[in-house]
């Protein structure tokens, strides 16, 4: 015989045993009035046992009437119980909350996490003069230390859950992966992920910062990769592309990075191929120093840093243009791994070159390479071609670029270099304005347009160089720039039909015409799955490790000379909190995990 079961049998609460047994019915259940305690099972039976046995002697001189009143007296206490705890329970969920909060901005602007105890000082401050009657909500806000460190790590965990849920939907994904040095000689690796899932949705996200306190060499960057990898379970497969900053240790063809992933991917069975960028902004810097012009910036700079090396100089040379009235009140200091810094200078220095001929005089310096013809022309010509390359630097930069419109950028620079030689050939200077200044100036010889054109050409044959991979990947790049205008017998055979379909659907032509070739790969239909796949391989590849050196940027911001004992664990969840885009900490899912228990602060350095 089946054993019987209470809850399927629809036992109701009768009013009437709230005045005879005391009872009430919180949460689906008999509470007594009296005591507080709760009987089981709903059965009229175990409410007059339960009265009978424990309460009978207190209510035996109550009439009816006497009875209900009290019922009603006892429940409107408990409901005053039970909202008090609500209550209470409410600020208390509202305090820890704000301490996530809190722990959050603290980490996104770089603060140390001793800043908590200053904020809650001045809330509370704030509150004695605006609200003094909340002091207590104030000071249940916990914002210690410890707390904020605690707080740190559990959003971070939090961000890197949300991560390996979305990566599990990847069907094609990329690495960037980048490697420098913090305050502390410690060599950091960072790796960004670039994902796509099936509805051709990109996630762009942080993946890790691995301290390498030892070597790093190619087999200890791809342990690090390697590791990370697993630890997010994503399969070794739906690997498309790493993107390096192009030092041997990442590019070695036999020990480097890219070679162990081959391998490894070989290992795991991997049907599709690895495809290795070298970052095309660092690819694009380099292809500056094809101009071989250092004899000119070596001037600029030595010049450069006499007027700010010393304090007296510069202030000297400072009130110098303001007594002249320059349109500039000041020089620039030039750094070699901030390579926008070299246009600005160049710049700054070409517009006023009479201004610093003349205070160098004055200081009984030799000017007389500055005045030279030939040498102004150089730094004229150097000035207006740097601020072509900071152009087209400044265009590869950003987030969620899409490779396909970085190549195109690189691309119609090219073409740029082009027009550009061949003009100034014929000493036609309309793009190069400080050329154009020299050139009205000159007394005597005659402007070196043949010289710069050359120039010019050599930078165009470093770039056609330092860009062939891209150039190799060229018909999966312009299938994803442009499906319509690609050569159906030229593309594989998997996708020949798609296309065919594709290039005569008027529909997806007008799509494309108005959202644009980043977008409209998610409007691809179902029926074209071999497009859809070669899309979102396309679209989860980085073309720059743009995102790796600004983490860099962010991790010289937290771990300075003042904060040099961050430990790697805290600098990790601090940097994933700082750099997430499309991802945000689910606070009220943590505080409802803590409820409304203070979660045990961990010690830590800061």
């Amino acid at each position: 015989m089946a054993k019987r079961k209470v809850d399927t049998e629809n036992r109701g609460f009768q009013t009437r045993w709230e005045s005879e047994y005391m009872f009430t019915k919180v949460a689906g259940k008999p509470v007594c009035l009296l005591c507080g305690e709760s009987v089981a099972v709903l059965k009229e039976y175990n409410l007059r046992r339960h009265y009978e046995t424990k309460h009978a002697d207190k209510n035996k001189n109550m009439d009816m009437e006497q009875r209900l009143q009290k019922a009603e007296e006892l429940k409107r206490g408990l409901k005053s119980r039970q909202a008090l705890f609500k209550k209470a329970k409410s600020q208390g969920q509202a305090a820890v909350k704000a301490s996530f909060i809190l722990a959050e901005e603290i980490a996104k602007s770089a603060r140390p996490f001793t800043e908590g105890d200053f904020i809650k000082n001045c809330m509370i401050k704030v509150c004695d003069e605006v609200c003094p009657e909340k002091r207590q909500l104030f000071l249940n806000v916990s914002l210690s230390r410890n707390t904020i460190a605690e707080r740190v790590d559990q959003l971070s965990i939090n961000l890197k859950e949300q991560l390996v849920k979305k990566g599990k939907y990847f069907i094609a994904y990329s690495l960037a992966v980048d490697e420098s040095t913090d305050i502390s000689d410690i060599a950091q690796l960072s790796i960004f992920i670039r994902g796509v899932d099936s509805s051709l949705s990109v996630t762009e996200e942080f993946l890790a910062l691995r301290p390498m306190h030892g070597t790093t060499t190619g087999h200890d960057l791809y342990e690090e990769v390697s590791r990370c990898v697993n630890e997010m379970e994503l399969p070794w497969e739906k690997l498309v592309g790493l993107t390096t900053d192009g030092a041997p240790a990442m590019c070695g063809h036999r020990s480097g990075l890219v070679a162990k992933i081959r391998e490894k991917m070989q290992e795991e069975n991997a049907t599709g191929e690895l495809t290795a960028y070298h970052c095309i902004i660092h690819q694009e810097a380099l292809c500056g120093k094809a101009l071989k012009m250092e004899h000119v910036m070596s001037i600029i700079t030595r010049t450069v840093n006499f007027i700010r090396a010393k304090g007296l100089n510069h202030r000297q040379f400072k009130a110098f243009l303001t007594e002249l009235e320059t349109e500039h009140g000041d020089l620039p200091y030039h750094t070699e791994v901030r390579w926008l810094s070299q246009g600005k200078v160049l710049q700054r220095c070409f517009e006023l070159r009479e201004e610093i001929c003349l205070f160098l005089d004055s200081k009984g310096k030799d000017t007389t390479q500055l005045r030279d013809e030939m040498f102004l022309c150089e730094m004229a010509f150097l000035c207006d071609i740097t601020s072509h390359l900071n152009a087209i630097n400044l265009q590869l930069q950003g987030r969620d670029r899409v490779i396909s419109d970085m190549y195109s950028t690189v691309k119609a620079f090219k073409t740029k270099l082009t027009l550009w030689e061949t003009q100034m050939r014929k000493e036609n200077l309309s793009h190069f304005p400080s050329c154009q200044t020299m050139k009205e100036k000159l007394s005597t010889s005659a402007f070196p347009s043949t010289q710069l054109a050359d120039k010019i050409g050599m930078l165009t044959t470093d770039f056609r160089r330092r860009f062939a991979d891209f150039e190799a990947q060229k018909s999966r790049l312009e299938l994803l720039g442009n499906p319509f205008a690609v050569d159906v017998e030229s593309s594989p055979p998997n996708l020949q039909m798609e296309l065919i379909d594709l290039q005569y659907n008027d529909a997806l032509r007008e799509k494309y015409a108005a959202v644009g070739a980043a977008e409209f790969a998610r409007f691809l239909p179902g029926t074209m799955p071999q497009l859809r796949i070669q899309a979102a391989q396309t679209l989860s590849m980085f073309g720059s490790t743009y995102l790796c050196e600004q983490l860099f940027s962010l991790m010289n911001l937290n771990k300075t000379s003042h904060r040099s004992r961050l430990t790697a664990e805290h600098l990790h969840s601090i940097l994933r909190i700082s750099s997430a885009q499309s991802l945000t900490p689910n606070i009220d899912e943590l505080v409802e995990k803590m409820g409304h228990h203070q979660v045990s602060p961990s010690t830590s350095n800061k």
